[in-house]
């Protein structure tokens, strides 16, 4: 639980020595880094933000993980090992069905291009002829594609204030119920936690991060319907400082991304949040609905060229069949995917990996 968020450490002055010993309960991340809430303040460590509960068993949550993606199982995985049965060799027929099948699961042309491409100049060298090694190849490549965004994914620490995470998204994707779901995450952990009801457009916003908030059992700042969201935000960031709250989760409007009013809002909220505390907001998340296929990308470019996005948490993974999206999303944007939302329950909005991701995805019909 939160593996992105532990291991955000302040840099050091100078090279840390690596650990010699390791214990099964510990996780494997970078030495610790003493960084200082203020004066007369508790140390706190880059692991204290990390769960304190034990990790699930790592069979059933794959298990679990592998059921809630069988509708992009069926459409992609199965329909893989339909067309690699019999074949004897890799040639122009194969990869024509094999082109349209990484189309139609929402991979994007891009990147469908660029895998075959790949697999013609092996083949070209002799270095992949067996039909069956065709499907253990493009595994690899989905952990590649993946994983590019994972290169600068580390985020610095504040040495004072809380951690403030500020969430985008259309409305309509689950951005709400999104930051419910992370807030109980960290509160999980043993962290304090506080919600900024900074969409202030839409009516049932505001009550509906509430009903979170009490879920949770975290305080919400919120304002009336139609406020400054700037004001809202600017607000619960001196409510969290004066509280030495840990986590700040700042819900955001939603209209259409097209609308530049609603991009220069977020600019003036990211302007409020800098003024206030510096660095932040130190996590600027993009929550995505899988459904909408290629139109989530065409959201998170927009978005990223107004606030600059620094993670992605991709929801109702589980009601789509087409689940290449994140392959694609991934591999167009660069920028570290956080979480996947594969169901209505609290517990289903998991920390991506994508190591797992991509076992799940080829996993075995069984």
């Amino acid at each position: 639980m939160l593996n992105w968020f532990k291991k955000k450490t302040q840099q050091p002055d100078k090279p840390e020595e690596k650990r010699e010993t390791e214990t099964p309960s510990t996780p494997d991340f970078p030495p610790q880094t003493s960084v200082n809430r203020g004066e007369g303040k508790e140390e706190k460590h880059a692991d204290d933000f990390s769960t304190s509960q034990p990790p699930p068993q790592k069979g059933s949550f794959f298990a679990r993980l592998s059921e809630k993606l069988d509708k992009t199982k069926v459409n992609f995985t199965y329909q893989l090992d339909t067309i690699l049965l019999g074949k004897k060799e890799i040639d122009y027929d194969l990869l024509d069905e094999l082109e349209e099948l990484l189309i139609t699961a929402d991979i994007g042309v891009d990147t469908t291009e660029e895998l075959l491409e790949s697999i013609r100049r092996r083949v070209k060298r002799n270095e992949l002829s067996d039909p069956e090694k065709l499907k253990g190849f493009l595994k690899k490549e989905v952990k590649k594609y993946i994983l590019s965004g994972e290169e600068d994914a580390a985020l610095v620490m504040p040495k004072k204030g809380p951690f403030v995470i500020m969430v985008i998204g259309v409305n309509g994707v689950g951005k709400t119920t999104t930051i419910g779901k992370i807030a109980h995450k960290f509160m999980a952990s043993g962290r304090s936690v506080m919600l900024a009801a900074g969409d202030t457009f839409r009516a049932a916003a505001v009550s509906q991060l509430k009903i979170w908030g009490e879920r949770n059992g975290v305080p919400v700042v919120a304002h009336r319907e139609g406020a400054d969201p700037s004001s809202v935000v600017f607000d619960a960031l001196s409510s969290a400082i004066a509280k030495d709250i840990d986590v700040l989760l700042v819900d955001t409007a939603g209209r259409m991304h097209t609308k530049d009013n609603l991009m220069e809002e977020l600019k003036k909220i990211k302007r409020v949040m800098g003024k206030k505390l510096p660095a932040a907001p130190h996590e600027t998340l993009l929550v995505l609905d899988a459904t909408t296929g290629q139109n989530a990308i065409s959201q998170a470019r927009l978005f990223d060229d107004a606030v600059d996005i620094t993670g992605l948490a991709l929801t109702k993974l589980d009601g789509t069949s087409k689940g290449g999206i994140v392959i694609n999303i991934c591999r167009e944007m660069k920028v570290p995917l956080r979480f996947i939302g594969v169901g209505e329950q609290i517990d289903d909005l998991r920390d991506f990996d994508a190591e797992e991701f991509a076992e799940a995805l080829f996993a075995e019909k069984k």
